[in-house]
């Protein structure tokens, strides 16, 4: 048996962790842009790729020799960024209620886009997870199998509340429209 020098092993496993930064950085990011504000981000996807070194021999489709399967990784990768966007959120909840404490102030909500304020009034109708569901499905471009993977859902579930939450949401933007545009609803012609 061979021994090596320490270092050899040291740098392979940053050769691997490189090739996997070059694929899940920019998707990573893409999604924590959408999902928190802009002062979090840098910083929950800092906390990401920590989490990704320590468990880079548990990330799947990333192979020995630094090959990487984005099928396979991306999803896994959005569950752990998914796990540190959640502890992010719980700080900054935990920080906030003391900041309220001591000043007696609560923090101001942020406002939703105007030119989008429908869609997100019609997303904010639906549950945390379903709606975590579409916007996996709509920014992330994920399939219900991988969105599975994310959500700790399974497969069918996923696909399941991604179909019941889309028609949830072309319902209120559909009431929306008709009553925008002058048109009567069933509910109200059998009120005459």
């Amino acid at each position: 048996m061979e021994l090596r020098p320490a270092h050899e092993g040291s740098r392979a496993r940053e050769a691997r962790f490189e090739a996997l930064s070059g694929v899940v950085a920019e998707p990573l990011h893409r999604y924590l842009r959408r999902r928190a504000d802009a002062d979090s981000v840098d910083d929950v996807l800092a906390e990401t790729m920590l989490v990704l070194w320590r468990r880079l021999e548990d990330v799947p489709g990333l192979g020995a020799e630094g090959s990487v399967d984005p099928d396979e990784v991306l999803p896994w990768c959005y569950g752990v960024t998914r796990g540190c966007l959640a502890n992010a959120r719980r700080t900054e909840r935990r920080r906030l209620r003391l900041v309220e404490r001591l000043t007696q102030v609560a923090a101001p909500q942020p406002e939703a886009e105007a030119d989008h304020l429908e869609l997100h009034q019609a997303l904010g109708t639906l549950g945390a997870v379903d709606r975590e569901v579409v916007l996996l499905w709509a920014w992330e471009g994920l399939t219900p199998s991988a969105i599975a993977q994310v959500t700790g859902l399974t497969a069918n579930a996923a696909s399941i509340r991604l179909h019941r939450a889309k028609k949830k949401i072309a319902a209120r933007l559909d009431r929306k429209n008709a009553h925008q545009a002058g048109h009567r609803t069933d509910e109200e012609g059998s009120r005459r």
